[in-house]
């Protein structure tokens, strides 16, 4: 997926035809939703066939996808497309740019490793591997201060039990 961008979120199942509820991820919905877009979801294709607003939220439906128990099964999958065109700011980064990048702290020495990305309401978390088990790290700047794609790494200034545990105080 190295050429490729997230551009949503499947959310649950809206009404009794395969549509579902999409949290967007790109600033360009009307592009990456487009009827007869492509997008990627766990290794299967999906084609839209079609999507309107509703109070708010982007419904889509995709071609093959047409009751309600095979919209609930595409729920929480993340949406996929290719990311040519989809331009970044300043201090943003494609998931793709941070997956694989070596985590280390503030004096260099090697944390872990970003497997993964996850998009929540509040923030987005980094999954970083460590010599402890995956560890989520909030993807800010007080916690992130660097990130350099180009290097292959990112600094994580850790804060106490972030990415260790720490004894109870009894």
């Amino acid at each position: 997926m190295a050429d490729q961008v997230i551009v949503g979120t499947v959310g649950r199942a809206h009404g009794l035809r395969g549509q579902v509820t999409v949290r967007p991820r790109t600033d360009s919905v009307e592009d990456r939703f487009a009827l007869g877009a492509s997008l990627t979801a766990n290794g299967r294709t999906l084609t839209v066939s079609g999507y309107s607003w509703q109070q708010g939220r982007l419904v889509v439906a995709f071609a093959g996808v047409g009751d309600r128990t095979a919209a609930e099964a595409l729920r929480g999958i993340d949406l996929w497309a290719d990311g040519a065109g989809e331009a970044v700011e300043d201090g943003e980064f494609h998931d793709t740019q941070l997956i694989g990048l070596t985590a280390v702290d503030p004096s260099g020495e090697r944390l872990g490793e970003v497997v993964a990305v996850q998009h929540h309401p509040a923030q987005d978390l980094l999954v970083v591997r460590t010599p402890s088990g995956e560890r989520l790290v909030p993807f800010v700047e007080a916690l992130v201060p660097e990130v350099d794609p180009g290097a292959g790494r990112l600094v994580i200034d850790p804060i106490p039990g972030l990415l260790d545990e720490v004894p109870d105080a009894d």
